[in-house]
């Protein structure tokens, strides 16, 4: 990604506080769905920031401390696998992110408004002007920046939820399908973590 067009067009209309939105964990079996919202300040580029999924653990790591310490904002959302599994994943999903815009903070603590949003591929029902962005995370610099920030957010959780509970490894598949994960679910039955819905074809 070498430029921030979509953002400088709403910068030069006057847009100070765009916040840009990404999920992680949207096919998980295990865990929360995580959604991240970022407003960087305007003309803010940082060189290397991509999809989450186009870069290493540890340049992820790197590039989410630098996003925490440029952002004039961030706010982090999360749903559940028992809301996930009563609402289904793409309503979750949309409520995180929801949840994200609603605590975008800075680092102070002081809540944040944005007056525009840039969302990768859903469109939430919001007061805010928005645009939504198939494959936003190749599109939009700041929906990269957003990425890398659930991203990070989630796979510690995975950490987090592995060390309470080690037969899943989670802190190696963060929560998806592996051979290694369904293998497990199926030795040790699912947690209360587990989402059941998307668990049916390995318990059948």
């Amino acid at each position: 990604m070498e430029s921030y067009s979509i953002e400088n067009k709403l910068w030069e209309k006057n847009y100070k506080n765009i916040a840009c939105i990404d999920e992680v964990g949207r096919g998980c079996l295990y865990g929360d769905v995580v959604a991240a919202a970022v407003i960087l300040p305007p003309y803010t580029y940082i060189e290397g920031v991509k999809d989450s999924k186009k870069i290493s653990e540890n340049k992820r790591r790197f590039f989410y401390d630098i996003i925490y310490k440029k952002a004039i904002a961030i706010g982090i959302g999360r749903i559940s696998s028992r809301v996930i599994d009563d609402i289904n994943i793409k309503q979750a999903t949309k409520r995180a992110m929801i949840l994200a815009v609603e605590n975008l903070e800075n680092s102070r603590g002081q809540k944040i408004t944005p007056d525009y949003l840039l969302i990768d591929a859903e469109t939430l029902h919001t007061a805010y002007p928005q645009e939504s962005f198939v494959r936003g995370e190749d599109l939009v610099h700041g929906i990269a920046a957003a990425s890398i920030v659930a991203k990070v957010h989630r796979d510690t959780l995975c950490k987090e939820w592995s060390l309470k509970d080690g037969r899943y490894a989670l802190d190696k598949n963060k929560g998806y399908g592996t051979k290694e994960h369904r293998e497990a679910i199926l030795k040790y039955g699912p947690t209360d973590n587990h989402r059941f819905s998307f668990l049916k074809k390995i318990l059948k």
